[in-house]
């Protein structure tokens, strides 16, 4: 399951959900806050900018931004909402596409990294990150907390969210550290129960210390680790983090 195959037209389409879900203030406004402290003045690119959930708004904040995407579709659906000259796109792999130029901030957000299906182009991600930062720039990476803890021994999948409409189910393969998200969203309850349609999404998930590791092998350190955008603790118990990953002052 290829990632430009998964990501065509009919999912670039759906994918945005303007006011709710990831596109809610809430979700959108303390990310792009952050975000806009974090590039400190400069310029920022971000890997998989996708339809510009975070990339548009952050712009209108003021913080310049490029970026790089793999789906056709999806940036032609960021074109609905911004011209090239806004907010310049690159099209290829987020582990060896280049961008011109260089940035004080890079991001990649909404467990994009987990899309990388194997541990060497997570690697080689973090590495092409490296060649796009000043001296001093900052690498951030929104990731989920792999959920193994709720995994019962002998069974293959967990439940990850039940709410009216939708239904996600993560099936695992811990020999490889795969996991397939199942994304099904359906009508009422008093429907026919014909109208349900599946979206599955493949990821290879990854736990904070093995990315702070890919992180040293591209000349990284952890500068902080939050819980969310808003910098709540990180503990045992969260279920995702935001990692600020910066790069020596003098290179």
């Amino acid at each position: 399951m290829r990632q430009d195959d998964l990501w065509d037209t009919e999912a670039a389409q759906s994918y945005d959900t303007p006011g709710t879900g990831m596109f809610a203030d809430a979700v959108l406004k303390p990310t792009v806050a952050r975000l806009t402290e974090l590039a400190a003045g400069g310029r920022a690119l971000e890997f998989a900018i996708g339809t510009g959930r975070v990339a548009v708004p952050l712009a209108e904040a003021g913080v310049p931004v490029t970026g790089i995407e793999l789906s056709r579709p999806m940036l032609e659906q960021l074109r609905t909402k911004v011209d090239e000259q806004t907010i310049p796109v690159v099209v290829g792999d987020m582990a060896t596409a280049r961008a011109p130029g260089t940035f004080t901030l890079l991001y990649l957000v909404f467990n994009t990294i987990s899309n990388l299906l194997t541990q060497a182009e997570q690697v080689a991600c973090f590495r092409n990150a490296a060649r796009h930062l000043d001296a001093g720039g900052r690498f951030v990476i929104e990731l989920w907390v792999p959920e193994l803890r709720a995994l019962p021994p002998g069974r293959g999948a967990t439940v990850g969210t039940v709410e009216p409409g939708y239904l996600l189910i993560d099936t695992y393969d811990v020999l490889h550290q795969h996991v397939v998200s199942h994304h099904v969203t359906y009508g009422p309850a008093d429907g026919d129960g014909r109208d349900g349609r599946l979206f599955r999404s493949p990821h290879r998930y990854v736990w904070p210390a093995e990315l702070d590791l890919m992180a040293q092998l591209a000349g990284f350190e952890l500068e902080s680790r939050h819980a969310d955008w808003s910098g709540a603790p990180f503990t045992a118990e969260s279920p995702s983090h935001v990692s600020v990953y910066r790069l020596p002052a003098e290179r």
